[in-house]
């Protein structure tokens, strides 16, 4: 509840960019699909919405780009559509090295 307590509070305030630093860690599986919904509502809604997260199934269906990052590095940016689970890892490992 925290987490959804916290984006409440900047929609409160018109905020028109939010940046969600792992809003789902540590949250159960409801929790987790109200967090979801509300950043698809979000999006909807023309606001724009900076995810970052650990968790690849929730970047891979939220986000239309995922920036590769690694020591504070950026090594790529890959569009959702043409990316896996594997493909981000491969390129994680690949491009830090």
């Amino acid at each position: 509840n925290q987490q959804k307590v916290v984006i409440g509070r900047w929609l409160a305030v018109g905020a028109n960019v939010l940046i969600l630093d792992e809003p789902t860690k540590g949250v159960d599986i409801g929790a987790k699909q109200d967090i979801y919904r509300l950043i698809w509502y979000l999006l909807r809604s023309g606001k724009g919405v900076l995810l970052v997260s650990s968790d690849l199934p929730e970047l891979l269906s939220l986000s239309d780009r995922i920036a590769v990052m690694r020591g504070g590095r950026l090594l790529d940016i890959v569009n959702t559509a043409e990316a896996t689970e594997e493909s981000l890892m491969q390129a994680f490992l690949r491009m830090g090295s």
